[in-house]
């Protein structure tokens, strides 16, 4: 979590769950030696912070840009220099927040994994635990944004790709290309069912043993699908 000057000392989670701590200054001098562009990044910062807790705990229908603001400490000026709306700023939120778990993912993986199951099962046992690790982070990506259709499913074919390029660290290709494309579609709208039914239900459960279902599910959906 930080701090942020002028906030009475609180302390804030930022987007990724990561604990931070920056220095205090008085009220009324909290911008100063700083250029407008370091304000206006601070602004966007403590916006996306906001959000990712906002949305994180509430429905979307429940927050609104004043909700946004508030938490965030900046007028609605601000806001706007930022984000065009609600809806772009959780649109932009949620891509965020999936690129970082992404990233997250890609790093537990073997760079040359001899099978599907060195693949998969540490992907997935990351996967589960960072999202265990930051449940607000977990609804943005999974619970409230996914409503919005259009971007639910880019994010589906965005995933299917990122399922595509760590199965060919496995080296093996497709046998049939189409099949291909349409069996990485269903395996990651598939995990996301599994997994929002998980957050739904407050991540109750033994995490590992989750990421294991999740990683029986890939596998018996990907091995016929490639060819060694």
């Amino acid at each position: 979590m930080w701090r942020v000057a002028g906030w009475d000392d609180r302390w804030r989670r930022n987007v990724n769950g990561v604990e931070e701590q920056t220095t205090t200054t008085r009220r009324g001098e909290t911008y100063a030696g700083r250029s407008r562009e370091q304000r206006a990044s601070e602004r966007r910062v403590r916006i996306v912070a906001s959000a990712v807790h906002l949305f994180g705990t509430r429905d979307y229908d429940d927050v609104t840009v004043a909700d946004i603001c508030t938490d965030a400490r900046v007028s609605k000026r601000y806001f706007y220099e930022h984000f065009d709306d609600r809806a772009d700023l959780l649109l932009r939120v949620n891509r965020e927040q999936n690129e970082w778990l992404l990233r997250g993912v890609a790093a537990a993986v073997p760079e040359r994994p001899k099978t599907l199951e060195e693949l998969f099962r540490p992907a997935l046992h990351t996967l589960v635990h960072l999202l265990k690790k930051n449940p607000e982070s977990a609804r943005v990506i999974y619970v409230n944004a996914p409503r919005m259709e259009t971007r639910r499913r880019g994010v589906l074919r965005e995933d299917a790709q990122f399922v595509a390029g760590m199965l060919r660290r496995a080296g093996g290709t497709p046998q049939d290309p189409v099949a291909y494309h349409r069996t990485l579609l269903a395996l990651v709208a598939g995990l996301s069912e599994v997994i929002i039914d998980w957050i739904s239900h407050d991540m109750a459960g033994d995490p590992d043993q989750l990421a294991d279902h999740l990683t029986g599910i890939a596998l018996a959906l990907t091995g016929r699908a490639m060819s060694s």
